[in-house]
């Protein structure tokens, strides 16, 4: 199946499912960008409805998933259930009613009811979610993006992208690509205000990062292409340079918050 294939089916079994509780659904990530990779990228959308979801409705959601298993991209799907009423106006951290990632497939085939009832609370990264669907985003179904997502104050998104990689300089050694384009990308946007993918976020590193220009395409052409790559004792490096520029900018807007009036 083609992404756009199971997308539409994502679709029809969602909107039996939730019925008229279904506001709409709203893809994110690599696809909305433009740069889905089928061996690297998931796929990535919010369902929002407008009133709290049944356990019957959780577990019809997440079956739906684990039923296109097979069909899906290797790292699968990214998925929150959010309510409307905090979409607009944004609450943060976000609540939401569901999540599926990989990160949670295995718990959810031993016992799909209890991580059902379970798998709920708030979420910092749906801040950055919905600031790149508003961006780049597209509607499965459902009104206008910017009908129903206000728009994520500042502050609010970079809180999430910190908070995203804040633990950066002992995890890049275990998912150096990852952590490598997302510091780049974090930069980008407190540099110029640029909401990127992680793709976007390479090529922008490799043009304003010459000292590790040539680290950064290894690792992008690792991501597009699935090339080799190993960062060896430069990852630390590449890693604290990052998150000493990152926080830099950081400190200054605490500050510049800290001043405004009440």
């Amino acid at each position: 199946m083609s992404v756009q294939e199971i997308l539409e089916q994502i679709k029809s079994a969602y909107q039996t499912i939730l019925r008229e509780k279904l506001t709409g659904i709203y893809v994110h990530g690599s696809i909305a960008f433009g740069c889905f990779v089928w061996e690297r990228s998931d796929i990535d959308f919010l369902v929002v409805v407008n009133s709290p979801l049944t356990q019957l409705e959780k577990e019809g959601l997440i079956s739906e998933l684990l039923s296109l298993e097979e069909q899906a991209p290797p790292k699968g799907f990214e998925m929150s259930v959010i309510l409307a009423d905090v979409c607009n106006p944004f609450v943060y951290p976000t609540p939401y009613e569901l999540h599926f990632s990989n990160f949670y497939l295995q718990s959810f085939k031993d016992d799909l009811t209890a991580q059902c009832r379970s798998l709920n609370g708030t979420d910092r990264d749906l801040a950055a979610h919905i600031t790149v669907t508003r961006a780049v985003g597209f509607p499965l179904c459902g009104p206008a993006i910017y009908k129903v997502f206000a728009a994520v104050p500042r502050e609010h998104y970079i809180d999430s992208l910190i908070y995203d990689i804040g633990n950066a300089a002992e995890d890049i050694f275990h998912d150096p690509i990852y952590f490598m384009l997302n510091l780049c990308r974090v930069l980008a946007y407190l540099d110029d205000n640029a909401v990127l993918s992680k793709k976007q976020g390479g090529e922008w590193g490799i043009a304003h990062l010459p000292c590790y220009a040539g680290l950064i395409n290894s690792a992008l052409e690792a991501y597009t292409a699935g090339a080799e790559f190993s960062g060896g004792t430069m990852l630390r490096e590449f890693a604290e340079y990052m998150l000493r520029r990152i926080y830099e900018h950081t400190t200054v807007l605490q500050d510049s918050f800290s001043k405004q009036p009440d």
